[in-house]
């Protein structure tokens, strides 16, 4: 990933102890308080059980281990501490091993709202829920085993496989439309945007659709994917999604449902 960051993700010490300081965990207090007032009636059962059963803390940052110890008896997965950006090759390897990356850094108090980059809060509170979920484990883990194999194009078709599902994914509930994409949840703006607001398009799921859909980061995102269930995620986790990225490459890219970037001096 060649973009740079201001951001450098914490070390640990000797006993793998990573210290925050107290504005540190004073943004961690201040995001994840205000997420837990947003995202009752919003984000999808599975999900607010995955969090119910993480115990997150909210007065600091928790450590990798203590999300670990939930995550490996739920499903086999655990954390794992990167630097703030991190090559496709080792992206898709660590899911592949049934690893999710977490850079220890969290955004600065300027950044609350919106941070390019993801940093603790996105990968824990918005993820590590989900992948208390088998069915979304599995997927996850299918992805990165076909990612870490697939080739430079084809990875670009499986990112936006990923974005429209893993990061800004909706599914139908029986109480209606829910969030299950962590890009969403750890997002007080695009929470309430991706349910509230008449601007998004929102789409039954398409496969090869949603392969062929181009997206940007840096904006609330214009068309939102529905599943109908989770289990919707462990049925594509026994397809081979390579086929369908065949499919997808000879079609060619659907045009995008943004405006292009304004370019400033």
């Amino acid at each position: 990933m060649a973009k740079g960051t201001k951001y450098v993700a914490k070390e640990p010490d000797a006993s793998g102890f990573i210290r925050y300081s107290d504005d540190e965990n004073a943004v961690w207090h201040q995001l994840i308080t205000r997420q837990m007032d947003c995202i009752p009636g919003r984000a999808c059962d599975e999900y607010l059980a995955g969090l119910d059963a993480l115990q997150l803390p909210h007065d600091r940052i928790p450590q990798l281990e203590e999300v670990n110890k939930v995550l490996k008896a739920a499903t086999g997965w655990e954390v794992a501490r990167v630097p703030a950006l991190i090559s496709f090759d080792k992206f898709f390897s660590m899911l592949a091993n049934k690893q999710f990356p977490v850079a220890t850094f969290i955004r600065c108090w300027e950044e609350l709202d919106y941070l390019q980059e993801p940093d603790i809060f996105h990968e824990i509170f918005g993820h590590c829920p989900m992948l208390t979920h088998p069915a979304f484990a599995a997927f996850t883990h299918h992805y990165g085993k076909l990612g870490y194999k697939a080739s430079k194009e084809e990875r670009v078709f499986l990112a936006r496989l990923y974005w429209l599902t893993v990061e800004f994914g909706l599914l139908h509930s029986a109480k209606g439309l829910r969030i299950y994409g962590g890009g969403i949840l750890s997002s007080i703006g695009e929470t309430q945007y991706a349910l509230d607001s008449d601007k998004p398009e929102r789409e039954p799921f398409d496969l090869v659709t949603m392969l062929r859909t181009p997206y940007r980061i840096d904006i609330m995102q214009p068309i939102y994917f529905i599943i109908n269930s989770i289990d919707d995620l462990f049925e594509l986790s026994k397809m081979d999604l390579m086929v369908y990225v065949e499919k997808a490459k000879k079609m060619g890219l659907l045009p995008p449902k943004y405006p292009p970037k304004t370019m400033t001096a």
